[in-house]
């Protein structure tokens, strides 16, 4: 079944309505050529629900449904991951930002480290996050997320440690770290409600003065094995161990 995201004013709960609008409109008409009569599902962003919902009419500015049933379930993680996210080279983030998305993420930031090749400012650094912020949604919508998880602008490495350092749990994989049992604990450690940032760094890896800069500010370093781990799929490994230690 197809989902869609909506502002929640475009839901009309008493009167058993549902609007979309915007560029869902186009998609819906003419690229699934949905029909009326056919059911979709509908989310806020915001509360949880998902609002099933059956196709009344397909206008040109507008998709306007019957509101059948709410659903009350909890398909996000019970704790928020921040994945602070190096920049790493090419369009490697694009597929980084898709599958942290799918596994759960609440926020994704990306960070320019000191060894980060790519340079983003001005007019490139608003494209690439516009486009960035586009992938999470579509990404959202695959796989059936409650909310849009937000892509936000580049942080700086300071910044973003000290973002970090106020959450509940900081992780900073490195590969000077050996202990796999650290690893674990921390991980094994992680309480619903709680907030999660963990830091992946881009091809080159951090600097020492990263690290130091982090540990100094109550950020962990762990490790993910034996084995050097590109910078794409260092995430997807952590936020695949906490996505199973949460939910299972």
């Amino acid at each position: 079944m197809y989902q869609f995201f909506v502002e929640p004013g475009q839901i009309n709960v008493p009167d058993k309505c549902v609007t979309i609008m915007g560029d869902d409109v186009n998609h819906i008409r003419n690229v699934l050529r949905m029909r009326p009569g056919e059911e979709i599902a509908v989310r806020a962003g915001e509360d949880g629900r998902e609002y099933r919902c059956g196709i009344l009419s397909l206008e040109e500015a507008r998709i306007v449904c019957e509101l059948r049933f709410i659903k009350e379930d909890a398909v996000e993680l019970p704790a928020k991951v921040y994945l602070f996210q190096g920049l790493p080279k090419a369009d490697k983030m694009e597929l980084i930002i898709q599958k942290a998305v799918e596994l759960g993420a609440y926020q994704v930031i990306p960070v320019a480290a000191a060894r980060c090749v790519v340079k983003l400012d001005g007019k490139k650094a608003a494209a690439k996050r516009d486009r960035w912020q586009g992938i999470a949604e579509a990404a959202a919508k695959q796989s059936k997320r409650a909310v849009i998880p937000e892509v936000t602008d580049v942080s700086s490495f300071a910044r973003a440690v000290e973002q970090a350092s106020k959450m509940d749990v900081a992780l900073i994989p490195y590969e000077l770290a050996r202990d796999m049992s650290l690893t674990k604990e921390l991980l094994q450690g992680i309480r619903p409600g709680e907030s999660v940032a963990v830091f992946i760094g881009p091809e080159g890896g951090f600097t020492e003065a990263e690290i130091r800069l982090a540990k100094e500010s109550g950020i962990q370093p762990i490790t993910l094995g034996k084995r050097i781990l590109r910078t794409e799929t260092a995430g997807i490994t952590v936020l695949s161990w906490i996505m199973y230690l949460l939910e299972s």
